[in-house]
């Protein structure tokens, strides 16, 4: 099975003085056609307004920089508008409606993966914009806008033709937008960074696991996520997920070391990691982490709201659970070298602090 599994950096699609949208192309990362995964970063400057859009697939958004507001309309309801900040994870179920503005003087940068089963092009996001110059109103004729929304000619004109822009526009500084309001994040954004531990390992890492239980909507997309972050020359334990999901990675901060290993015990991945790189494990591929001495964090979704995980080193691991003789014989090694290798990691799980 020959499979390029390099990370890689995404492609700038569109986008000017209000910002950007970049993606990850299938066909520079096969994995994401092969898994049916898009993956997307939005960049807004100050005061950069990401036109209303739907999308033709089901996505997690993860705040990587920067405060902002978020518009979201679900099917027949009414529009939810939140603050967003560095940390948060939305979960975007299909139908929904979009808007994103960056009122602030840095960057907001937010990150997209999601699952592209039902969308036009596999492994890549479509998105449908309801305004600009490539918006839907441009796409109808004069008459069936006039007769959908009962309009006159020149509030037709004004419609379709005055909004220039595409997909990102720049708006005044004293223009007005909508103010986000608290109780609209309820249910609708969690923020990984406050959210409580799953995992904390001194000196080796940090998990929050995105599921049904504390943010339900994840049900609806499909997904599952999480963010781990691993502390200066830590290790994560060798794993795979053992109920068939794939694991999609954004490195979010720092760097360091991967190896994935697949069928047939081959070593189809060894390659140092660095921010802003994306690469997906296969399922059932075994994968583990070493951070550089500063350290290394990462988001990732997996293919099931609710995902399994088998580690194979560590408190946890599935040796612990053999059998001493299964394991003698498994190894073909003295009894003597069984007990060693069942006594250590004992009380270590999931991350291994340095030596």
């Amino acid at each position: 099975m020959d499979l390029d599994l390099s990370p890689k950096l995404p492609k700038k699609v569109y986008g000017d003085i209000g910002g950007s949208y970049h993606s990850w192309c299938p066909q520079e990362l096969p994995m994401l056609r092969e898994g049916n995964i898009g993956a997307a970063k939005l960049v807004l400057e100050t005061n950069g307004f990401a036109l209303p859009r739907y999308s033709d697939s089901s996505k997690v958004a993860y705040v990587l920089q920067g405060n902002g507001v978020a518009g979201i309309v679900p099917p027949e309801q009414e529009e939810k508008v939140i603050e967003i900040k560095k940390g948060d994870a939305i979960a975007l179920p299909f139908g929904v409606v979009t808007w994103w503005y960056n009122k602030e003087d840095t960057e907001l940068v937010v990150l997209f993966l999601g699952e592209t089963s039902k969308a036009h092009k596999a492994g890549q996001f479509t998105e449908f914009f309801l305004t600009g110059a490539n918006g839907i109103f441009t796409g109808f004729s004069t008459e069936f806008v006039k007769r959908a929304w009962d309009l006159p000619d020149d509030a037709v004109n004004s419609l379709v033709e005055q909004q220039k822009g595409k997909g990102i526009v720049k708006l005044d500084a004293n223009f007005k937008m909508p103010e986000p309001k608290k109780e609209h994040r309820q249910g609708m954004a969690l923020n990984c960074l406050e959210a409580p531990l799953d995992v904390d390992i001194k000196k080796g890492g940090r998990v929050v696991v995105l599921n049904t239980k504390n943010l339900p909507l994840v049900g609806q997309v499909g997904l599952g996520a999480d963010l781990v972050r691993l502390d200066g020359s830590a290790m994560c334990s060798p794993g795979f997920s053992c109920d068939s999901a794939l694991q999609v990675t954004y490195i979010v901060r720092g760097s360091g070391r991967v190896q994935v290993v697949g069928v047939d015990g081959r070593r189809v991945l060894e390659t140092t990691v660095k921010a802003g790189y994306l690469f997906i494990v296969p399922r059932f591929f075994v994968v583990s982490k070493i951070a550089d001495p500063d350290g290394m964090e990462w988001f990732s979704i997996i293919s099931t709201p609710d995902p399994i995980f088998t580690h194979l080193a560590g408190r946890t691991s599935v040796w612990k659970s053999l059998s001493p003789e299964v394991l003698t014989a498994a190894f073909g090694v003295a009894p003597e070298v069984e007990k060693l290798f069942r006594s250590k990691r004992t009380s270590d799980a999931i991350f291994f602090p340095p030596n």
